[in-house]
Order: C-alpha cells, then sequence, then structure tokens
C-alpha cells in the first residue's frame, strides 16, 4: 500500500463523505473533512449574488477579506471560539472563519458592511453614543451578535443579552458597555450610570 499524502484524511474520515463527491473538502484547521456535493456555490453576499467553483474549502471569512474586501469582519481565533468574526447567514450569527464556500449554497449573508445602508444601525448610534469600542478589534463582531439577539428578541433582559453574547470575547473587557449598548438600542435608554461604565481602565 502507497503512503498516504501528508494531507490525506484518515480513512475512517474519509467514509463520511457525503454523496456524488470528487472534491475532498475540510477547513483550514483540520478539524473535519468531508466531501462537498457541489462543484459550485451561488450566494448572496449583503445582496449582491456571487457563484464560486473554486476554493470552496475556503472559510467564509478569507472570501469575504481578500476576495471581496470586506474587511469588517475581523479574524480572531480561527476556530469559533471568540466571535471576532461573526456575520448573519440566513439572518443568524455565524462564525465566519468556521463554515466554508461549499457549505453555503442558496444562502444569504450579511457582513457589518451591510448591517444598515448609512453606517448608523440603532447598535450602531449606541455603540458610538456610549463610546463602547477601546481598541475596537473585536466590536463588528460584538455588533453582529448583538443584532442577531435583537432581530429574535427585541426587547432582552440582561440576562438574555448576557447569554446571547457569551460566546463574544473582548480582552478590553468592555462588557459593561457593550450590554449597555444594546439596552439603548433595544429600550432608548439605558442605566443612569452606564456612561460611567464606559470607562473602563485597561
Amino acid at each position: 500500500m502507497g503512503q498516504a499524502a501528508p494531507n490525506d484524511p484518515p480513512d475512517q474520515l474519509v467514509g463520511w463523505a457525503e454523496r456524488g463527491s470528487t472534491s475532498l473538502r475540510h477547513n483550514r484547521l483540520g478539524a473535519r473533512w468531508r466531501r462537498s456535493e457541489y462543484t459550485m456555490v451561488e450566494l448572496t453576499i449583503n445582496g449582491e449574488t456571487h457563484r464560486v467553483d473554486t476554493g470552496l474549502d475556503t472559510p467564509l471569512l478569507w472570501y469575504l477579506r481578500d476576495e471581496l474586501g470586506l474587511t469588517g469582519t475581523r479574524f480572531g481565533c480561527g476556530a469559533g471560539l471568540c466571535g471576532c468574526c461573526t456575520v448573519h447567514v440566513n439572518n443568524e450569527a455565524t462564525r465566519s472563519c468556521s463554515i466554508t464556500l461549499g457549505d453555503l449554497n442558496g444562502s444569504s449573508v450579511t457582513t457589518i458592511e451591510q448591517l444598515s445602508a448609512n453606517g448608523l444601525h440603532p447598535l450602531q448610534q449606541a455603540w458610538i453614543d456610549l463610546e463602547v469600542p477601546q481598541c475596537g478589534y473585536c466590536q463588528s463582531g460584538q455588533i453582529m451578535q448583538a443584532a442577531a439577539l435583537l432581530s429574535e428578541n427585541p426587547k432582552p433582559s440582561d440576562a438574555d443579552i448576557d447569554a446571547a453574547m457569551s460566546g463574544n470575547i473582548c480582552r478590553c473587557g468592555t462588557y459593561p458597555r457593550i450590554r449597555a449598548a444594546i439596552k439603548l438600542a433595544a429600550y432608548g435608554q439605558t442605566s443612569p450610570n452606564a456612561r460611567a461604565d464606559r470607562k473602563v481602565t485597561p
């Protein structure tokens, strides 16, 4: 038996292949292997149709950033654990580093660039009003996660907010400001000490 190529998947994982495929697919971390049932995918990104017939194993994140120049979506951990790369796929918050183009046939993707026509979605305005960002790197993912929450639950409680946002990491620790901004966007008001909470010590 010949030696497997370095990038060949273990035999037991090849058995998980989907029907009718000739294109073995895996993500950049090698987290899972399977075959794509598509040779071309069509998806909508920010209202525009895109047809892709190569690189179907490419994570959505890199297609957005490298091919389309939509750099508002950030790379964080590459494993879907920090929430930095969050976009909406079919109106659901999704980690774009952990879903490939081959997974998205027929899907609709929205990035931070298209969250509102003028860049002033109520959440974006609340982020500005309360000066939420510190370094700002994770904030596009935070806003996209929050927007998905408000789409499903327009009047969330503190517990609802904490549960929905728990997978989004802010290394600057701006969590009190994030919660206050979500409440401001949802209710048009926030707690009296929200502006004091925005002063987070580095």
